[in-house]
């Protein structure tokens, strides 16, 4: 797959020296990918019903640089903090509030549109060579022990509790 040079990131020198280290080079590996498959101008443009005027950040660009840092480990939209603290090696991340009023406008017929903006993006990456020859899905799931005082809460098979409302986080934005 040809990728051509970054405009929304900066541009990277490697060296031994040990100047300029930085944290998360990885996940830079992540968003050039995602740049290079043109996955964040899809997204933008499956986004196009929603967006008026000019934006300072591509709807399609703050989808990616969020899929980026949740494959970084981040859990919730603050977390976005991480990219947007190293303005050098991930250019300019949205901001909390800008990701938060993108993914509020985001309905059933826009989940749709993006499923199909991703396939496209995939599609492309397929075609230049980069499809794999197997695709292995591992699900593992964490136990987690908890305790609930609610009325008819009973331990699991697994000792845990059958209290679904207890343990859970506070969903996306944390």
């Amino acid at each position: 797959m040809k990728v051509k040079r970054s405009r929304r990131h900066p541009r990277l020198k490697v060296t031994a020296d040990g100047q300029g280290v930085v944290s998360h080079a990885g996940s830079r590996l992540l968003a050039d990918l995602a740049e290079g498959s043109g996955l964040g101008k899809d997204l933008s443009a499956a986004l196009a019903p929603i967006v008026r005027g000019y934006r300072r950040h591509a709807p399609g660009d703050v989808l990616v640089d969020m899929a980026v840092m949740l494959a970084d480990g981040g859990e919730c939209v603050s977390d976005l903090k991480v990219l947007r603290d190293q303005p050098d090696l991930f250019g300019e991340v949205a901001s909390q509030p800008t990701a938060w009023r993108l993914l509020d406008a985001v309905d059933a017929d826009l989940l749709t549109r993006l499923a199909a903006a991703r396939a496209a993006a995939r599609a492309r990456v397929w075609a230049a060579g980069l499809a794999p020859s197997k695709l292995t899905l591992d699900f593992d799931a964490t136990l987690v022990d908890l305790h609930s005082d609610k009325e008819q809460a009973a331990p699991t098979y697994k000792r845990g509790s059958s209290d679904p409302s207890v343990g859970r986080s506070g969903g996306f934005g944390c």
